[in-house]
């Protein structure tokens, strides 16, 4: 084992032993019960508190997960709550549509495709399962944004900024509030070209029950092919999936 993943394997091993003490536990235990020495053991704690996954109560001296660790396992679980409930829905839109269907999320600034019903068209263009792209150039991250108050927006800017693909990518923040402000009349988004070019896409929210925008679902197909006819016959389709998937008990 390499010194770099050895690192990795015990830094881990000290979060899998801090997540089943929630009341804390002490470095010289930690130690104690990973074989590690407990300058080791502090190094790698240091480490994981850097990030955010781990942390410590000075009053006490006993480390805790932190809210990286939980922000990454709420991710999980929601992930895996969302994918087999949504398969049957993804495929009805694919055959219906006979383009790809996808289901979206909004991590770190990108969404991220977290399944997928593919088009059985010989050409096609697809971001596979675990693919991102900045979600101003994604019609299912402009979709659930348009959700968002508008300082909220605002901030996210203020973070990550645009990350243009195309020519066709929003690149100001006065474009970027027109284009939502057309999308929360409308309630359906579009990708024009704006991530891969010859590739179109539309898409809508999908709320939970609490009624917060969880995700997008959404149809993406050559541009050749998603026709102004085909858009408006997509954009209804998608609407009836977002809704059928909105407020059930999976999310």
């Amino acid at each position: 084992m390499t010194t770099a993943v050895q690192s990795v394997d015990r830094a881990l091993t000290l979060l899998e032993l801090i997540s089943k003490d929630p009341e804390g536990s002490r470095l010289s235990d930690l130690a104690r019960t990973a074989g590690l020495a407990a300058s080791t053991t502090h190094r790698l704690l240091t480490a994981l508190e850097q990030r955010g996954f781990a942390q410590v109560d000075a009053s006490t001296g006993r480390w805790h997960v932190g809210r990286a660790a939980h922000s990454v396992g709420a991710t999980w679980g929601k992930t895996r709550t969302l994918l087999a409930p949504a398969t049957p829905f993804l495929r009805r839109l694919r055959d219906a549509t006979r383009e790809t269907a996808n289901l979206g999320i909004i991590e770190n600034g990108r969404v991220i495709t977290i399944a997928q019903a593919e088009s059985r068209e010989i050409m096609r263009a697809i971001s596979p399962p675990g693919g991102s792209a900045p979600i101003f150039c994604s019609g299912m991250g402009k979709a659930i944004i348009s959700t968002w108050p508008d300082e909220y927006i605002d901030r996210l800017i203020d973070e990550y900024g645009f990350h243009a693909a195309t020519s066709h990518s929003l690149t100001s923040r006065a474009a970027a509030h027109a284009e939502i402000a057309t999308i929360r009349a409308q309630g359906y988004a579009m990708d024009d070209e704006e991530f891969v070019p010859g590739l179109r896409c539309v898409a809508a929210v999908v709320h939970g029950p609490g009624g917060d925008a969880i995700a997008a679902v959404s149809v993406s197909g050559l541009s050749i092919r998603m026709t102004e006819d085909k858009v408006d016959r997509c954009i209804k389709l998608v609407q009836q999936v977002s809704w059928d998937l909105s407020g059930r008990d999976m999310f």
